[in-house]
């Protein structure tokens, strides 16, 4: 076996705690990595592999970076998703005996970042555990950033996915692979790290984890779990008690709207379809937060829309207050924009992350409160939304009083260069500072005095690091010095340096009061910012406050801005929208291209299911997301895009739009579409929006069209919620006259001699024009393929014109014949007479056998539409 030196036997023990991180060895001013860990980093860093000997006859592979210039990095591997444990000097090599000791002070991993440019101001920054046992499943999320802790359960993979989906997590924390492949299989498309956790001897341990840092108790055994599995990662990564994680919020799915990913990434709640930025997104469109704090609490809400009809009404009531009280509202979003962000200074006080500037950013947005609760002083009439948040803003102003008489205004980045403390905080640090400005003054006293006493104006008296104090004179200028006044400490090219008995006596004053007071006022630091950190619920709970008062004022903000009006809701099934407009893409269209705004009348019974048609170009995308965007908005106690909207709680809504196949899990476009079928009609309920955009695409026409018709008489007739259908199939027009809560619409085109105009806007009753040659014609597609299909399509006709004359022969044959069928009674035996026979051909003879043979009682209505098509087929 090798024999190492201590440092490197010391580094090996270390890293077999962690062989799934790089260990990141501090070394004097660097970080070291060694072996495997520095060939990694050296690709991965673009760094230089380098070698050093450690006791054995081959060098060690080696590579450093420099501690100040660390974080990038971190950075740069945790974006790749990889994990760093920090191992840091915990004595002074001063006083080490041997190797100097060192500990794992700190892992990072992409989920559990603090600081840096990793992280996104506006945006949270999400750890998930997941677990799922005997089809319960239950999660738990973190923001350590924020010390946001949440807690669910579900009864469907669906839905855990989903809300796993909401949250954006960087990782994602299971149980044994083997017992979660279901999760993982589920959570594979979503692109985030699974990280198997927790070994059946570990699970007790886990529930009682949970226990101990939340002051309530948690029921569900599997959610108690998830959450303990979730701390203990956060433990065994931070190494800390995580003080500033003290509560949990507990909900269940049915708190809450339920929009599957797929839907949400379909209607752009939070990111464009394809760019996959905000911009162009819903989230884009209601985003006027003038805090990072209330930014990333407006994307809590666009994410969870509400069930609770009182807690929709409680939002929008504030935020009707903020739209009429123009003034209110202005002079609060010019204080918030004066307010850091309170929630991430918290957490990197709470870990002792926070330095001197962290602090005074905090007195100073502490300061900003009372303005902000003078403001409401003169109004007697507040909404309870904004009352309850007004009441409870707790200015702090112990806090501010102490970091007020503690830090100085202006402090440096570093806590250990000094120059932290303000002079009167402490009598011991006032001495040393004498102290250290007297010597100093005794300094710039000095070079005066040995100028005059030698003549030489060049003479100066520095400092370094290595030599200390020194007097300094140019070679030009030695033969001044008088014989034996000083004394010769260093030779440079041009220079010479020396010291005298009395600076050296000087000095070491000088740096021993500067250590001691650097050391000090450290001290001092971490004692203030430890008694800050004590605060920390209070902080967290102003912070809470400021963003809801923030994200209120920027629903406001946007309702004016954009005309919105406020939602109207009632008990009554009904989903009812006068001028509705898509909000994003109204906003984006130029000034001079208003926007086409449509109704919406889903108001009982016999207006519950509106099947769309109309050309692919005429608008029923853009009309189907915009209802759901309009019922989303107002749930999450938004005012909405239209003149009129009245609604009742939407408890899901469910889409399928757009056509895409699933490469990832090897799905085509039409295996998808079926696959939100399924989960449609598994999941929705009588208070759901279903909203299918094009049903029975990416397969043949007829098995399109039948399974289209099944599905619409299946909402229909099963689930009798509200839906949106639109199709290419306009032969299912015909429902209308079969299904007492459907009725037909059509997007309206105007066609003006060789062009059509699409005009956007809906109409009562159906259509049969699609006008996919003219579409063809926009896309700019060859000459030449737009007159073959013209010509095509006029053949197409002629055929069809042909064939229609045909049936119709064979059409007044059948009739002709039952009707002496029914003469004769319908289960006669009798034969209809010879000379009425002779005059049916043979292929309606066939007809009529297979017509017999039929068993109509037993036939579902997807055979029964199979086996008119094949009648059709026969007489064609």
């Amino acid at each position: 076996m090798a024999k190492y030196t201590p440092m490197i036997e010391q580094y090996l023990s270390i890293k077999a705690d962690y062989p799934d991180a790089f260990l990141f060895f501090r070394l004097g001013d660097f970080y070291e990595l060694f072996f495997e860990d520095a060939v990694l980093a050296a690709r991965e860093l673009e760094i230089t592999l380098t070698g050093r000997g450690g006791g054995t006859e081959e060098r060690i592979p080696m590579c450093g970076v420099p501690y100040h210039s660390v974080d990038a990095y971190y950075e740069a591997l945790l974006k790749k998703g990889y994990k760093i444990a920090i191992c840091e000097q915990v004595e002074d090599p001063k006083d080490a005996k041997g190797v100097v000791k060192r500990e794992v002070v700190r892992v990072l991993t992409p989920g559990t970042v603090m600081e840096g440019k990793l992280l996104t101001d506006r945006e949270h920054n999400y750890l998930v555990a997941a677990w799922g046992e005997q089809q319960q499943y239950a999660l738990a999320a973190c923001d350590i950033t924020t010390g946001h802790f949440y807690g669910a359960w579900f009864d469907s993979i669906e839905q855990l996915v989903g809300e796993i989906a909401s949250y954006q997590p960087k990782e994602v924390l299971v149980p044994e692979l083997a017992q979660s492949e279901e999760i993982s299989k589920q959570c594979s498309n979503l692109g985030v790290q699974m990280i198997e956790r927790v070994s059946e001897t570990e699970r007790e341990t886990y529930g009682q984890l949970a226990e101990q840092q939340f002051s309530v108790s948690i029921d569900k055994p599997l959610l108690r779990n998830t959450a303990g599995l979730l701390i203990a990662y956060l433990r065994e990564t931070q190494r800390s008690t995580l003080e500033h994680i003290q509560e949990i919020e507990i909900y269940a799915a049915q708190q809450y709207m339920l929009i599957d990913p797929y839907s949400k990434r379909n209607l752009e709640i939070t990111e464009s379809l394809i760019e996959k930025k905000k911009q162009g997104s819903l989230l884009w469109y209601l985003d006027q937060t003038v805090t990072a704090m209330g930014a990333r609490m407006l994307r809590m809400w666009v994410d969870k829309p509400l069930l609770n009809r009182n807690d929709i009404e409680k939002r929008l009531d504030s935020v009707g207050f903020f739209t009429t009280q123009l003034f209110v509202r202005e002079q609060l979003r010019d204080f918030l924009k004066l307010i850091y962000d309170l929630e991430r200074m918290s957490g990197r006080i709470s870990f002792g992350n926070a330095n001197a500037k962290d602090l005074i950013h905090l007195k100073q947005s502490l300061e900003v409160v009372p303005k902000i609760k003078q403001i409401f002083e003169a109004e007697t009439n507040l909404p309870q939304g904004v009352s309850e948040n007004v009441a409870e803003l707790d200015s702090c102003p112990d806090i501010v009083a102490l970091i007020g008489k503690s830090i100085v205004d202006d402090p440096p980045l570093s806590l250990k260069e000094g120059g932290l403390i303000k002079e009167g905080y402490h009598d011991h640090l006032d001495k040393l500072k004498t102290v250290s400005r007297d010597g100093k003054q005794w300094i710039a006293n000095l070079e005066k005095e040995e100028r005059e006493a030698t003549g030489i104006r060049s003479l100066k008296v520095g400092y370094n690091r290595i030599f200390g104090y020194y007097i300094e004179v140019t070679k030009s200028n030695l033969a001044a010095i008088p014989s034996g006044r000083y004394e010769r400490k260093q030779t440079l090219a041009n220079a010479e340096r020396f010291i005298t008995p009395e600076l050296k006596e000087q000095e070491g004053l000088i740096l021993e009061a500067e250590e001691k007071l650097t050391e000090l006022e450290y001290n001092l630091f971490i004692e203030i910012r430890s008694q800050v950190a004590s605060h920390v619920r209070r902080l967290q709970s102003l912070a809470h406050r400021i963003a809801q008062l923030d994200v209120l004022a920027s629903l406001a903000e946007v309702a004016q801005e954009r005309q919105l009006v406020r939602p109207a809701f009632s008990a009554r099934s009904e989903l009812v929208i006068v001028e509705g407009r898509h909000p994003v893409v109204e906003k984006v269209l130029d000034r001079d291209t208003p926007f086409i705004p449509n109704d919406t009348v889903m108001d009982g019974e016999e207006n519950r299911l509106l099947l769309v048609t109309g050309p692919n170009m005429a608008g029923k995308s853009t009309y189907m997301r915009q209802l759901a965007l309009i019922v989303m908005m107002a749930q999450l106690g938004s005012f909405v895009p239209a003149k009129e909207a009245r609604l009742s709680v939407v408890d899901q809504i469910f889409t399928r739009i757009g056509a895409a196949d699933d490469l990832v899990g090897g799905q085509s476009t039409f295996m998808v579409e079926m696959s939100d079928i399924q989960l449609m009609t598994a999941r929705a309920t009588k208070d759901s929006l279903v909203i299918i955009d094009e049903i029975g695409r990416g397969t043949s026409t007829h098995d399109g069209m039948s399974i289209a018709q099944a599905v619409i008489e299946y909402v229909h007739d099963q689930i009798a919620c509200r839906a949106l259908v639109s199709t290419h199939y306009h032969e299912l027009a015909v429902l209308e006259e079969s299904l007492s809560g459907m009725k037909n619409y059509h997007m309206a085109v105007q066609e003006e001699k060789d062009r059509v105009i699409f005009l956007r806007k809906l109409k009562r009753g159906a259509t049969d024009e699609s006008y996919g040659i003219y579409c063809a014609t926009l896309a700019g597609l060859p000459e030449q393929i737009i007159q073959r299909a013209e010509q095509l399509l006029n053949q197409y006709r002629l055929t069809n014109r042909s064939t229609s004359e045909t049936t119709e022969k064979h059409s007044s044959q059948l009739e002709e014949l039952v009707q002496e069928s029914f003469q004769l009674g319908l289960f006669s035996e009798t034969a209809p007479p010879e000379q009425k026979r002779q005059k049916i051909d043979k292929e309606t003879q066939q007809l009529i056998q297979s017509l017999k043979e039929v068993d109509l009682i037993n036939m579902t209505p997807l055979q029964a539409m199979n086996f008119l098509y094949e009648m059709k087929q026969k007489l064609t």
